[in-house]
């Protein structure tokens, strides 16, 4: 059983919430979070055995967010129970730590697995593309829309590689987001979308999404955006190509980008440049479970290149 520091009083909130016969028989600790420490307990009873997923901010810069971001993801579970997208139900939420040792959300564990391999990587990206686009459908009310995108980097916030050898590269993909953002049609996004959020079970045929995780980032904005962060996370993990060609899996799965190529690339750079030069940190989960091989210099690399394809195709 694996408890971690600072876990008797979160344990003692979410066996509140147990049935009377329930108790928790057994704690693991789940790899591939980055921002937050997620744990499986699973509990037994007379009814049979269940799991839960216990996701608790840590970090200090999460802990001093995590009132913001827990109850808005706890918001957005309840808006998506019921619809076709398959996100976990919401058990219990302590956003402020009243009664837990951290700001903690609990949730039941929903079924499938990471799949990260290059081996598969064009028939998840379909499937990858067709879910994104059933969140974007989701009718929401005015009065439950979640709030409008906040950008991730800044002209100012963008730290080229120090030893890039393409300067001027990075000049002119700054020099992009420099511009007021373009106009857009705004729709629900989920923000964070990419292969690491996202289950699966079975293989070939039968392959299909089981899961839609971590949605604390859930907002209200371009459909570019969210297309655009997919998109540099699958160039990252699988190649620039493959980043490349997920807006085109996009659009023919139904949905609708920018019309101007010049607006589609900014989205797509906003997102990018928010990596610089920490593109290796969103692959630290990646590296915990199979993907050892993405270095710094391997993840640093493919950026660069996907910067160049980017203005090969729209700038």
């Amino acid at each position: 059983m694996v408890v971690g520091e600072g876990w008797g009083a979160t344990r003692n909130w979410v066996e509140k919430g147990l049935s009377e016969a329930e108790r928790i028989e057994g704690v693991t600790r789940l790899r591939g979070g980055w921002t937050s420490e997620m744990r499986r307990l699973d509990i037994c009873g007379p009814g049979g055995r269940r799991s839960l997923v216990l996701r608790s901010f840590v970090r200090p810069f999460f802990v001093r967010h995590a009132e913001g971001l827990l109850t808005r993801e706890a918001a957005v579970l309840r808006l998506l129970a019921g619809t076709e997208v398959p996100a976990a139900g919401l058990v219990a939420v302590d956003a402020t730590a009243r009664d837990c040792d951290h700001p903690s959300l609990l949730m039941p564990l929903l079924p499938g697995t990471l799949r990260l391999a290059d081996e598969g990587a064009a028939r998840r990206a379909e499937l990858l593309a067709r879910q994104l686009l059933r969140i974007h459908r989701l009718p929401v009310t005015a009065e439950a829309r979640p709030r409008t995108y906040q950008a991730w980097t800044s002209p100012e916030r963008v730290s080229p590689p120090e030893d890039t050898d393409q300067p001027e590269l990075w000049r002119r993909a700054v020099d992009v987001i420099r511009r007021e953002p373009p106009q857009y049609r705004a729709c629900f996004l989920h923000r964070d979308f990419h292969p690491g959020n996202v289950l699966f079970t079975g293989d070939g045929d039968s392959l299909r999404i089981s899961g839609v995780v971590d949605w604390v980032e859930t907002s209200w904005g371009p459909a570019d955006l969210d297309v655009a962060h997919c998109s540099t996370a699958l160039a990252l993990l699988h190649g620039v190509s493959t980043g490349m060609n997920f807006a085109d899996r996009y659009l023919a799965a139904g949905g609708t980008l920018a019309e101007d190529r010049a607006a589609h690339l900014y989205w797509r750079l906003l997102d990018a440049l928010a990596l610089a030069p920490d593109a290796e940190k969103v692959a630290d989960p990646w590296r915990e479970t199979s993907r050892a091989e993405l270095t710094p210099t391997v993840l640093t690399g493919r950026l660069e290149e996907y910067l160049q394809a980017l203005f090969d195709r729209y700038g």
